[in-house]
C-alpha cells in the first residue's frame, strides 16, 4: 500500500475550483443563498468559516488516531462548536453589525454541510498539512463564490457594492436579484459557466 503524500499541493486547488464545495459538492447553500445579496456579509462570512474550517481540519487530524470510530461525529461536532463558538464571540465583541446581520447563519456552521463533511472525508483519513491545505482551500473556494455571487446581486439587485453606489442615483435595481429567486439564478449560472469551463478543457 503507497503511503500518501505528505504535502499534496492539489488537494488546496481542488477546493478552490476543480471540487469547489457550492459548484461542484453543491454543500453549504443555506449560507450562500442567504447572506450573498450583501457583499460586506459575505466577506465576514467567508473570512469566519474559512478560519472555522482551518481549525477544525488541523484539530481533527491531529488526533483522529485518538478518536474511537464510535463516537467520532460527536467529537467532531464537538471540535466545530468550539471554533464556532469563538468566531461567534470574536465578532460579537468587535463587529456586532455583522453578526447581527449574519443572524443565525453563523452558529449554524457547527452543522454545515461542508465543515462536517471536510472533517468526515478528508481531516479524519489524512495528515495535518493536507487538512490544512484542504481547509484552507475549501475556505476559499466558499468564499470566492459567495462573495462573487454578492456583488453580482447586490451590484443588480440595489445598484450598489459593500453599499457603495456604483450605477449611479439614476439606476432602477433589479429587485428581484436580492430575493431568493435571484440567488437560484445566479448560483445556476455560475455552475453552468463552471461545467461549460471543464468540458473545454477535457476537449
Amino acid at each position: 500500500m503507497k503511503n500518501k503524500k505528505l504535502i499534496d499541493f492539489k488537494v488546496f486547488f481542488n477546493g478552490i475550483w476543480k471540487e469547489n464545495p457550492i459548484l461542484f459538492l453543491m454543500l453549504g447553500l443555506c449560507p450562500l443563498l442567504a447572506i450573498s445579496s450583501s457583499t460586506s456579509d459575505s466577506i465576514g462570512m467567508g473570512i469566519a468559516f474559512t478560519f472555522i474550517l482551518i481549525c477544525s481540519n488541523v484539530i481533527i487530524s491531529s488526533i483522529r488516531k485518538f478518536v474511537p470510530n464510535q463516537v467520532r461525529i460527536p467529537v467532531f461536532i464537538v471540535i466545530i462548536a468550539v471554533f464556532v463558538t469563538i468566531t461567534d464571540y470574536t465578532i460579537g465583541a468587535y463587529l456586532p453589525q455583522l453578526q447581527k446581520n449574519l443572524g443565525v447563519f453563523l452558529p449554524l456552521i457547527v452543522v454545515n454541510c461542508i465543515v462536517l463533511g471536510r472533517a468526515e472525508a478528508f481531516a479524519s483519513k489524512n495528515n495535518i498539512f493536507n487538512s490544512l491545505l484542504d481547509g484552507i482551500g475549501m475556505g476559499l473556494g466558499f468564499t470566492f463564490i459567495i462573495v462573487l455571487m454578492a456583488i453580482i446581486r447586490e451590484g443588480i439587485g440595489n445598484g450598489t457594492i459593500a453599499g457603495k453606489i456604483i450605477f449611479g442615483k439614476n439606476y432602477k435595481p433589479f429587485l428581484i436579484m436580492i430575493l431568493p429567486p435571484g440567488a437560484f439564478l445566479v448560483l445556476g449560472f455560475l455552475i453552468a459557466f463552471k461545467n461549460s469551463l471543464d468540458r473545454r478543457k477535457k476537449c
